[in-house]
C-alpha cells in the first residue's frame, strides 16, 4: 500500500511539474514580440531517492520519488553577450566620429550658399586684376572688399566648427549623465534580484532582462567588463575602472575648463580636486586601435572629436609628425581647425609681407637698447599708399597688436620694428579670429600700397602679389611632404576630410553588419521561437497526459486491491 501511495506521489509530481513547464512555455509564447524579453527554459531534476536496503555491501536498493523543476533559467550565452557589447560599442565610436567629420565637411561646402573655395578664387582674381592696373581705384577697392569677404567666410567656418564643438560638449555632458544613470539602474536591479533570489526558490527573470538591457545600452557609451557573483550581483568595470560593485556606483565626474567650458570625464573617487589632481576616464596617450580595444564607445569618440581647446595654426605649424599625431591629429575638430587656420594664416601673412615687406637689421636704440637681427620694415623695397605714409600698410591687421613699433636709433634714424606674433594671445596672432581688414584701407582704398617711394607705380610689387597664389610653399601637416599652392592646400585639406569620412563610414557600416550578425546569433539563443515553443508545449502536454494516465492506472490498481481484499 505504501508503494502504491508513493506511486501516486510520483505521478502527481510529474503532473505538477509538467503543468509548471506548460506555464513557462505559455509565458514565452505570450512575449514572442516583447522587446528585450529573454526566452525562459525549464530545467528538470529528479527528486531524492528512497533507499530500501541500507545493509547491502555492494549496492543499495533505491526507488525514485518523481521529478522537480531544478530551475527556470535565461537562455543566454555569456560570450555572445560580451562579443555583442564590445562590437556594439565599437560601432558607436565610429558612427560618432563619422558624424563629426561630416559636420566639418558641411561647414566648408555650405557657407551662405557659397563654398569657401569659390571665395578663395574670388580673392585671387582680385589680385590678378590689381596686377594689371595697380593705380586703378576700382582694382584697389576690389582687393579690399574681397579681403573683407575672405575674412568673413573664414570666420564663418570657424564659427560653425566652434558651434559644433559646443554641441559635442553638451552631448558629452549628457552621455556622462546617462552612464551614471545606467550605473544606478544596474545597482538597483542587482539589489532587487538578490532579494528575490535569496531563498533559492525563485529566479528574477524580468529584473534580469532589465539589467541585461541596461548593460547593452551602457556598452554603447564606453568599454565595459562585467561578471556575475554567485548571489546574482553583476559587477561592472568601465574603461578598466570599477564602476558598479556589490555596494557602490562610482559615478563619472565632469571636470570643466574655465576658459572653454569644455567637459573632461574624470573619476572623482580616484581624484583629489583640492590638489588639482584629476584622474581622467580615458588615457589619450594610447593609440586608437581595435587590437587594444581603445576604439569603443560614444563618449570617447565625442571627447576625441571635440578636442580639449579651439585649435589654430600653432597646433600644426613647426611640429614633428609624432607631436602632431599625438596632439591635434587625434581629433577631428582640432585637426580641421588647425589645418584650416594654417591656410588662412599662410594667405594673410604672405599678402602682408608683400604689401609691407620685412628685412633684418641690427642697431642700438637711442635709449641704449641693443637690437640684433630684428625684423623691420624694408624701406628700400617697401611701397606706400596714395598718402605716402610710412610704413606701407598691411591688408590684414591683428586686433590686439600693431604690425610695427617705431624705434629711433642712436644715430637718429627711425626704424619700424616688427611686432612678432604672441602665440599665447590669439588677438596678437594672424589667426582667423585674431584679424580684421585694415580700417585705413576700408576708409580709403587708395591707402593700399601701390606706389614706390619715388611716386612710380609699383608694378613689380603688384605682380608679386598675384604670384603669391602660385607659390608652392605650404604643407598640410607634418605627415605631408609635398609643398603646394594655397589652392592645392585646400584641395588636399578637403580630400583628407573626405577620406577620413569615407574610412570612418566604411568601418561603421562594416561594424553594423557584424553587430547585426552577432545580434542575430544572440537572438537565436535568447529569442522566442513560436515553432520551438509549440513543440515544447506538445511535449509537456504529452508528459502531463502521461502522468495523468499513470495516476489513473495506479488509482484503478489500488481500488482493485482494496475491493478484492475487502
Amino acid at each position: 500500500m505504501a508503494n502504491g501511495m508513493g506511486s501516486l506521489y510520483i505521478g502527481a509530481s510529474g503532473l505538477q511539474q509538467s503543468q509548471n513547464a506548460l506555464n513557462t512555455t505559455a509565458n514565452n509564447l505570450a512575449n514572442v514580440e516583447t522587446t528585450g524579453y529573454v526566452r525562459q527554459q525549464v530545467l528538470f531534476a529528479d527528486r531524492d531517492y528512497n533507499t530500501f536496503d541500507t545493509k547491502s555491501a555492494i549496492s543499495k536498493q533505491q526507488a525514485g520519488l518523481g521529478v522537480n523543476i531544478a530551475d527556470v533559467v535565461h537562455t543566454r550565452d555569456y560570450f555572445l553577450d560580451k562579443y555583442y557589447r564590445t562590437e556594439n560599442g565599437r560601432q558607436a565610436f565610429y558612427d560618432a566620429t563619422n558624424e563629426a567629420v561630416q559636420e566639418v565637411i558641411t561647414s566648408f561646402q555650405e557657407l551662405e550658399g557659397t563654398t569657401f573655395q569659390s571665395g578663395m578664387y574670388d580673392f585671387w582674381t582680385a589680385f590678378q586684376e590689381f596686377a594689371k592696373i595697380p593705380d586703378s581705384s576700382v582694382n584697389q577697392n576690389l582687393v579690399v572688399q574681397k579681403g573683407v569677404l575672405f575674412v568673413e567666410r573664414a570666420q564663418g567656418i570657424v564659427d560653425n566648427m566652434k558651434s559644433y564643438q559646443s554641441k559635442i560638449n553638451t552631448k558629452i555632458s549628457e552621455s556622462i549623465d546617462r552612464i551614471n544613470e545606467l550605473g544606478h539602474t544596474i545597482q538597483e536591479l542587482n539589489l532587487q534580484i538578490q532579494k528575490v533570489e535569496a531563498g533559492k526558490v525563485e529566479t528574477a527573470m524580468t529584473l534580469r532582462d532589465e539589467r541585461d538591457n541596461a548593460l547593452d545600452e551602457l556598452s554603447q557609451y564606453a568599454q565595459i567588463d562585467f561578471s556575475e557573483t554567485p548571489d546574482g550581483i553583476v559587477k561592472v568595470k568601465l574603461e578598466g575602472v570599477q564602476f558598479v560593485d556589490e555596494v557602490h556606483v562610482f559615478e563619472m565626474g565632469k571636470k570643466v575648463d574655465k576658459a572653454t567650458g569644455f567637459i573632461t570625464p574624470t573619476w572623482p573617487h580616484l581624484s583629489d580636486a583640492s590638489l588639482g589632481h584629476y584622474t581622467n576616464v580615458f588615457d589619450y596617450s594610447v593609440d586608437i586601435s581595435s587590437e587594444m580595444n581603445t576604439d569603443i564607445g560614444i563618449l570617447k569618440a565625442q571627447v576625441l572629436a571635440r578636442g580639449d581647446h579651439v585649435a589654430n595654426y600653432t597646433d600644426v605649424t613647426g611640429l614633428t609628425a609624432d607631436q602632431y599625431n599625438d596632439g591635434a591629429g587625434m581629433s577631428v575638430m582640432l585637426s580641421a581647425q588647425a589645418e584650416f587656420d594654417q591656410l588662412v594664416h599662410g594667405i594673410m601673412t604672405a599678402i602682408n609681407d608683400v604689401l609691407s615687406p620685412l628685412t633684418t637689421k641690427s642697431f642700438t636704440g637711442a635709449d641704449g637698447t641693443v637690437y640684433n637681427n630684428v625684423k623691420v620694415w624694408d624701406e628700400e623695397k617697401g611701397c606706400v599708399g596714395n598718402d605716402g605714409e610710412k610704413p606701407g600698410r598691411e591688408l590684414f591687421v591683428r586686433r590686439g597688436m600693431d604690425r610695427y613699433r617705431e624705434v629711433t636709433a642712436d644715430d637718429g634714424k627711425v626704424y619700424y620694428v616688427y611686432n612678432e606674433e604672441d602665440t599665447t594671445d590669439t588677438s596678437k596672432m594672424y589667426t582667423t579670429y585674431g584679424v580684421s581688414v585694415n580700417q585705413d584701407l576700408l576708409d580709403a582704398e587708395s591707402n593700399l600700397p601701390y606706389l614706390r617711394q619715388n611716386g612710380e607705380v609699383a608694378q613689380a610689387m603688384a605682380e608679386e602679389l598675384a604670384a603669391v597664389w602660385e607659390k608652392k610653399g605650404m604643407i598640410l601637416n607634418p605627415n605631408d611632404t609635398d609643398p603646394c599652392t594655397f589652392e592645392g592646400y585646400y584641395e588636399k585639406f578637403m580630400n583628407e576630410l573626405s577620406t577620413k569620412g569615407n574610412v570612418y563610414e566604411s568601418i561603421a557600416q562594416s561594424l553594423s553588419g557584424s553587430v547585426t550578425s552577432i545580434s542575430n546569433q544572440r537572438q537565436q539563443v535568447i529569442g522566442v521561437s513560436s515553432d520551438e515553443e509549440l513543440t515544447n508545449m506538445i511535449k509537456y502536454q504529452n508528459a502531463y497526459n502521461a502522468a495523468s494516465r499513470y495516476i489513473n492506472v495506479i488509482s484503478e490498481m489500488l481500488e482493485h486491491i482494496i475491493t478484492q481484499l475487502g
